[in-house]
């Protein structure tokens, strides 16, 4: 996927959401708040891929280990990640579910997907999060 394809492909998503965006900046970053969920796109360069991430938490430090494998034992268990995989960014500080796009996608379809990805995250912000801390809280007590 080209950056022209990629800042396309999320002018198109924020389009269909109401949203009027250039799609990414010169630094190929992206994002919005869309019914409360914030999603966030990024064009990675060398690969060639646009990654949508929507936020389940942010930290106000960075989390302990233990809470970080917490986050991605509820994957491995099979909590609903909307089609995407737990991804935890340092310098944001802030744990997603994300999913990357090698080549363009059909814009119904990349909206669903990421619909999809959002509403997975807000799950995860209400039924996991508790979860994660209360685990890994157990954990930390051992």
């Amino acid at each position: 996927m080209t950056r022209e394809e990629a800042t396309a492909q999320v002018q198109r998503f924020l389009a269909d959401h109401g949203l009027s965006s250039p799609g990414l900046n010169p630094k190929g970053l992206g994002g919005a708040s869309i019914d409360g969920a914030q999603v966030y796109f990024q064009f990675l360069e060398p690969q060639g891929e646009l990654k949508a991430s929507a936020l389940i938490h942010k930290f106000r430090s960075r989390p302990k280990p233990q809470v970080l494998e917490s986050f991605r034992t509820e994957q491995k268990e099979g909590t609903d990640a909307g089609g995407g995989a737990v991804d935890y960014e340092a310098v944001a500080k802030a744990v997603f579910l994300s999913r990357s796009y090698s080549s363009p996608v059909p814009g119904e379809r990349f909206r669903e997907e990421v619909d999809r990805l959002m509403e997975a995250a807000e799950l995860w912000r209400k039924d996991v999060v508790p979860r994660v801390a209360e685990r890994a809280f157990k954990h930390h007590l051992r």
